[in-house]
């Protein structure tokens, strides 16, 4: 099984997402501002693993921090944070993870020893790391569930082990229900204009010899209306307290087709992509993306020059649409301003993004 982000002695190692499927590169990235540019331009994506990334941009930062001075070693401190946070506004799991890690800051840094800082900040990316499998795991063991055996699952963008530090939350579930021994056909959507479904989910499904078909995302409308599609399970970046959730844009008329179809339609997703802090998606930010990833794909041009592009990389699904929510504490159901606030428990509700 491929690793999509790991902490060395030398760096960050992350697998290269933008080369796949035809070339499967690690590349190292040495400072906290190569894993920010990384973020930046989707050689890691997926929200639970841009939340690892930044947790290890962070920690390799301070690792690299080379003054004695405590008010400097702040400030610079302060400095690395605020990169990392600025390179993707949508997945909440960003900013959930660099709070985090700020709060592990504040706690040694009072103690006065720097070096037990870097040391303190590297074992909870570490940690963050491992959690976030063994969460996807638990998420995927409650969503296997609702999948029955001989279905056939449709799946939007890619929310697998590429999207997450390994076994993935939409994957995942679909992962759980195979390893019970159930017979499970994926479709995939190709995911425009990145192509994350076409390029990872299918690679992914391949490497576990998991059945998977590759469709336009124009084509989910046909599938679902000749009786072809059984659920739709996909991952998400952000969910707003009232269950409106933001994910890969094209994911909202999924839901739309779903419903006009009586098809459940399922999102999986850490309690860390919870932000109950937002009453609705209306108030989620929504990212916009080069105009260059519409108008070529890898090198070659398929738009004429100079036309006018607009790429949203998002959109919001209303909760209407949602029939669950899989998290790694349970399965969340309307009304869901009420049962999200109970799986997020009260304990977090001063966590960032969760209060």
């Amino acid at each position: 099984m491929f690793q999509t982000l790991e902490w060395t002695n030398e760096g960050v190692v992350m697998i290269d997402q933008r080369k796949l499927p035809a070339e499967e590169l690690y590349p190292i990235f040495t400072t906290y501002q190569e894993v920010a540019q990384a973020i930046k331009d989707m050689v890691v994506r997926g929200a639970p693993a841009i939340g690892v990334a930044a947790a290890m941009g962070v920690a390799l930062g301070a690792k690299h921090i080379e003054t004695g001075n405590a008010q400097e070693f702040e400030r610079q401190f302060g400095e690395i944070c605020a990169t990392l946070a600025s390179t993707r506004p949508t997945a909440v799991n960003l900013f959930w993870a660099i709070e985090r890690m700020k709060r592990v800051f504040q706690q040694h840094f009072q103690q006065g020893d720097l070096q037990k800082v870097k040391r303190a900040l590297e074992a909870e990316a570490v940690q963050m790391h491992e959690e976030d499998v063994d969460l996807n795991r638990r998420m995927g063991s409650f969503g296997a569930g609702l999948i029955g055996d001989n279905q056939r699952v449709l799946t939007h963008c890619n929310a697998g082990a590429l999207a997450t530090a390994g076994y993935g939350t939409a994957l995942g579930v679909i992962r759980a229900a195979v390893e019970q021994g159930k017979k499970i056909q994926v479709f995939a959507d190709e995911t425009r204009p990145f192509l994350q479904g076409a390029r990872l989910t299918a690679w992914e499904l391949q490497k576990d010899q998991i059945p998977v078909t590759v469709i336009t995302d124009n084509m989910a409308g046909y599938f679902m209306q000749q009786g072809k599609i059984d659920c739709v399970v996909v991952g998400a970046d952000r969910i707003a307290a009232n269950g409106d959730v933001a994910n890969k844009i094209g994911t909202y008329s999924v839901a739309v087709l779903a419903k006009e179809n009586n098809i459940p339609f399922y999102v999986a997703a850490p309690i860390s992509t919870l932000d109950l802090s937002l009453p609705s998606g209306d108030h989620i930010p929504i990212e916009q993306r080069p105009s260059r990833e519409v108008t070529h794909i890898q090198q070659s041009a398929i738009a004429p020059e100079g036309v006018e592009v607009a790429n949203p990389a998002f959109d919001v699904t209303p909760n209407r649409y949602v029939t669950a929510i899989i998290t790694e504490r349970g399965v969340a159901r309307l009304p869901y301003l009420e049962s999200l606030r109970q799986l997020a428990g009260a304990e977090r509700e001063d966590a960032p993004g969760l209060g």
